[in-house]
């Protein structure tokens, strides 16, 4: 078990590590920063995503994000096995958070104190020592400001990464999410034309290690700390218990499935933080597939399967052309089966006959 007092010792010692800042690029100069214009966005919980501008209006600007820090009990499957969760803003994964280049992400990051861990975040799309890590580790009670520019386009990972063994448990205790960069004059394809979208969905695929009791069920733990010892054993295994979409078996199908129309252009951003994945859109394609996630690479096209690294996000635009629900899963489909990595998507409009049709129907073996 992990106690309040070993997390808080951890934070002092990355506190003392930051204690001298770097100086303020020469070419850019903290008047001129002061002087942007500036942006205050909600944030939204997965798989929706707070509203955005495709292109850029205006020259760089200063968004500004608020996360607060929720430790909490989740119930991850019908069985009712529960995870002692470490969330941004109370979601699995935290939510996404779209600039566009050259623009500052700001974030302020709040540990309330009703949790009992030190936390803070690692910025994939930052440039600066640990993403950021070191500048925003916080004990509970506490909150942070942290500034970075957004210097590359593409999808990036963020995560706590509070140091040594406590990143890996944070992290796949759910504290992971993604930031989209866009490029100011927005998306291109292969040949360089503009693409667009229509509607936009963020899956965050997570592996989880419960414990199990000698009778091989699933333990539960009063609080995250109590389950420290257990957890890591089983995490050591590399052998998850489950794998699943948005925190939890279920989160993206049935009533919760992702919706769209014939006609309608979606792009999906999927981030794993910790483990290789590989998306499959069943029924359909990634007709233009940035599988490393950053724009300023053609995306490949006509994809059946995409690779998403683990520690990476990567983004894929499909525009639906028949009706119907279409499972999204992680192709190791003992994964997406058994473990849980499954979404759909639920589509409205009128079927078109000459994409697929169903020749004959089901009938008799016909006897000679």
């Amino acid at each position: 078990m992990i106690t309040r007092r070993e997390a808080l010792f951890g934070a002092a010692l990355g506190a003392a590590a930051v204690a001298a800042l770097p100086a303020l690029s020469a070419t850019v100069t903290k008047a001129e920063i002061r002087g942007l214009p500036r942006e205050k966005i909600t944030l939204v919980a997965p798989p929706f995503v707070h509203p955005h501008d495709q292109i850029a209006k205006s020259g760089p600007k200063i968004v500004e994000f608020t996360m607060t820090i929720e430790e909490k009990p989740v119930v991850i499957d019908a069985d009712g096995a529960k995870l002692n969760a470490m969330t941004y803003n109370g979601s699995i994964p935290g939510p996404l958070m779209v600039v566009h280049q050259d623009d500052y992400l700001e974030l302020t990051l709040i540990n309330p104190d009703t949790n009992s861990l030190a936390h803070n975040i690692d910025f994939h799309a930052a440039t600066g020592g640990l993403g950021g890590g070191g500048l925003t580790l916080i004990n509970p009670g506490e909150q942070v400001t942290l500034r970075f520019k957004a210097t590359r386009t593409g999808t990036f990972v963020y995560h706590c990464a509070p140091g040594g063994a406590m990143i890996p448990w944070h992290v796949v205790s759910g504290m992971n999410g993604a930031v989209m960069v866009l490029p100011r004059d927005g998306l291109r394809n292969d040949k360089g034309k503009p693409v667009k979208y229509d509607k936009m969905f963020y899956i965050g695929e997570s592996d989880f290690y419960i414990p199990r009791d000698e009778k091989g069920n699933f333990k539960s733990y009063e609080s995250a700390g109590d389950g420290y010892d257990d957890t890591v054993k089983v995490m050591r295994g590399l052998i998850p218990t489950h794998v699943v979409f948005n925190g939890k078996v279920g989160s993206l199908t049935g009533d919760n499935a992702m919706k769209s129309k014939v006609g309608e252009t979606v792009l999906i951003v999927h981030s794993q933080a910790n483990r290789d994945t590989r998306p499959h859109l069943i029924g359909g394609h990634g007709d233009y597939v940035w599988e490393l996630g950053k724009f300023a690479n053609p995306p490949a096209k006509d994809l059946e399967t995409w690779f998403i690294r683990g520690g990476s996000a990567g983004a894929a635009l499909y525009t639906f052309l028949q009706p119907g629900v279409y499972a999204y899963v992680n192709h190791n489909l003992i994964e997406a089966v058994e473990l849980g990595a499954t979404a759909h998507f639920k589509v409205e409009g009128d079927w078109n006959d000459d994409l697929m049709t169903q020749v004959e129907a089901p009938k008799p073996i016909a006897i000679n």
